[in-house]
C-alpha cells in the first residue's frame, strides 16, 4: 500500500477554507490560464504546504493575511527551506491580491 503524505488531509481542508484572495487568485491559475503553466493548490512539499505551486517552473505562490506579521521569521525560515529545494517564492497580502489582481499576476508571469 503506497505512504500517503501525512499533510494530505490538511491539504484538502485548506483547499476547502480558502480565504477571498485565495479563491480569486485560484480563479486566474487554474487550468493553464495564465502562461499555460499548471499550477496546484494547497500542496505539499516536505513539512509545509505551499499555497499555490507551479511545479515546473519552480515557482511558490504564497497569499499572506495578517497572522504573517506575528510568524514573519516562521516564514523566513519556510522560505529559505524552499529556495533550497530550487523554487522561488513570490509572497502577496490579501489585499494586494483582492484589491490589484492584475499587479499581483503581471509579477506572476514575470517569474513563469
Amino acid at each position: 500500500m503506497p505512504k500517503v503524505h501525512p499533510f494530505i488531509p490538511l491539504a484538502k481542508a485548506l483547499r476547502k477554507h480558502q480565504t477571498d484572495a485565495e479563491k480569486l487568485l485560484w480563479m486566474m491559475l487554474r487550468n493553464r490560464q495564465l502562461n499555460h503553466a499548471k499550477f496546484k493548490r494547497q500542496y505539499a512539499i516536505g513539512n509545509y504546504i505551499v499555497d499555490f505551486i507551479c511545479i515546473e517552473k519552480k515557482l511558490v505562490i504564497e497569499i499572506d493575511g495578517g497572522q504573517h506579521i506575528e510568524q514573519q521569521p516562521y516564514d523566513e525560515v519556510r522560505t529559505t527551506h524552499l529556495n533550497k529545494q530550487g523554487f522561488h517564492v513570490l509572497r502577496f497580502w490579501n489585499n494586494e491580491v483582492l484589491l490589484m489582481v492584475e499587479a499581483v499576476l503581471e509579477q506572476i508571469r514575470k517569474h513563469l
